[in-house]
């Protein structure tokens, strides 16, 4: 007697009862409404089923397109920049109400203090775009005729293109600049999370463009002089250390007036050269303990303005970097604190200068000023502009990479249409083979089932390669040639009728 699953059964199952049994066709519409209507659970909490890894590899077929919607530091100004910003702890939260609608498949989030960039796949880029636009305005509660001026919106390889410039630093303010390539692979690893919403497509688009940044920056120098103020006085006192003060910069004695911003970003700099120990002066003790706190590698010692000069006293290198409209070195004050006739280097990086230009005439004192570093931060610059020429090359091969793999997915249903027919002319030529193998043994019989698959798989084999390997300019052509060959089309038509 059949099994007949019953409700309560956790994973009912129609497997056991008779292919033309009645109650089949009826069980089978019934279980269908039942797995289609939603659960009290869902309709009050409002979220959507996570669809399975084979929905997803479905829906990446149906000729699913990524696209890219957002706005950057180079198109919108920073109030509308920062209606939009969401913080990463979010992303995914964010992702999951875009793709809510139902209009966009998959999407991924990508937010920083200097963009906000939606990566989403759908195969109806209009619909898309709507759905899309109306959560945007939502969100940050602008009109929609401000979000059209103040956002960009990319398609298929255009879209690529992109997300590849901004994973390899192109399209950073500081060419080639490293954080956004860690932020990149945030998003990957958030959209592939369990809450996430990055599908085949999405996933594998950030992933490729993790993959791109590395390359570019491993195999150009685009990421490497310094193009910041604070990382130039990092560079040139490093680099003038033996010339101005005879003393390897490794062995000099480091000291930094000013505790704010810009000291901060210079220590994250010295700190990458091997960094131990350092001196702060600052009008305050709070911002020099923030700063023991946020780097407890680097050994600080703490002084008040009033030891200004003591400090001073006892460094060979001194960075200034205060927030003050008057000088603070000059040559009167060095030469009256004593710090004539001794060997010091002064690399004042505030604005409005923290030194005096009179200060380099003291002796001993080799004095630096920000027009000093701007010209490192120029020269270096100049040297990423050459280096980007060979960037653009190595991400637009990357870039065709992602293509081809995403161009591939529409030779899926073609190649599964092949093996299914494949298997069918096997399954029938073996049974009328049967009789004549009534002699043989189970294990003999097993024998001739993987050779004939083996055969089958053979014979697929060239075909099959050679649709995922052409060039995606031709890719359409070839899909065209091997239905026709194999009458994949003429199947389909046959099974139509019956």
């Amino acid at each position: 007697m059949p099994h007949y699953p019953t409700y309560s059964s956790p994973n009912p199952s129609l497997h056991h009862i008779h292919p033309h049994h009645p109650l089949r066709r009826f069980l089978f519409y019934l279980l269908s409404a039942l797995r289609s209507t939603p659960t009290s659970d869902s309709i009050e909490s409002g979220t959507k089923k996570k669809r399975t890894k084979e929905e997803r590899l479905r829906a990446a077929t149906k000729g699913l397109n990524v696209h890219v919607v957002g706005l950057s530091i180079h198109h919108a100004a920073v109030e509308v920049r920062e209606k939009l910003a969401v913080p990463e702890a979010s992303w995914n939260e964010a992702s999951a109400e875009i793709v809510a609608g139902g209009e966009i498949e998959e999407a991924a989030v990508l937010s920083t203090c200097n963009r906000f960039e939606v990566y989403y796949a759908a195969s109806d880029p209009r619909k898309a775009m709507a759905s899309l636009t109306k959560y945007l305005a939502k969100r940050s509660g602008l009109p929609v005729s401000t979000l059209r001026k103040n956002t960009f919106a990319l398609s298929g390889d255009d879209c690529v293109d992109h997300l590849f410039r901004v994973s390899g630093g192109l399209d950073s303010l500081i060419v080639g600049e490293g954080q956004i390539l860690s932020q990149v692979r945030q998003c990957h690893l958030h959209c592939i999370e369990e809450d996430g919403s990055g599908g085949k497509m999405i996933s594998r688009l950030l992933n490729q463009a993790v993959a791109a940044g590395k390359r570019v920056r491993s195999e150009t120098g685009i990421s490497k002089g310094s193009v910041s103020i604070s990382s130039a006085a990092a560079e040139l006192s490093e680099m003038r250390s033996m010339q101005d003060l005879q003393l390897p910069f490794s062995e000099a004695r480091l000291a930094v007036v000013g505790a704010g911003k810009m000291t901060r970003l210079l220590v994250t700099h010295l700190a990458s050269r091997g960094l131990e120990k350092m001196a702060i002066v600052n009008r305050s003790l709070k911002r020099p303990q923030e700063l023991a706190e946020q780097f407890p590698e680097v050994d600080f010692e703490i002084s008040t303005s009033e030891d200004l000069f003591d400090v001073i006293g006892r460094s060979d290198i001194v960075y200034t970097a205060a927030s003050s409209e008057d000088p603070i070195l000059s040559k009167a004050l060095m030469e009256a604190n004593g710090l004539a006739g001794r060997k010091l280097m002064v690399c004042d990086i505030g604005v409005p200068r923290n030194v005096d230009p009179d200060a380099g005439e003291v002796d001993g004192v080799t004095a630096y000023n920000v027009d000093d570093l701007s010209a490192v931060v120029a020269r270096n610059t100049a040297m990423r502009q050459k280096e980007m020429i060979e960037a653009k090359t190595l991400l637009a091969e990357e870039a065709e990479a992602f293509t081809s793999w995403r161009q591939s997915l529409s030779t899926i249903p073609t190649i599964n249409k092949l093996q299914q027919q494949a298997e069918q002319f096997r399954t029938m030529e073996v049974k009328k083979a049967s009789k004549k193998l009534d002699g043989l043994s189970d294990k003999e019989l097993e024998a001739v089932e993987r050779l004939s698959r083996g055969i089958v798989n053979k014979l697929l084999h060239g075909p099959m390669s050679h649709l995922r390997k052409t060039e995606s300019s031709n890719k359409a052509q070839a899909l065209r040639e091997l239905k026709t060959m194999y009458s994949l089309e003429d199947e389909n038509k046959k099974n139509g009728k019956k």
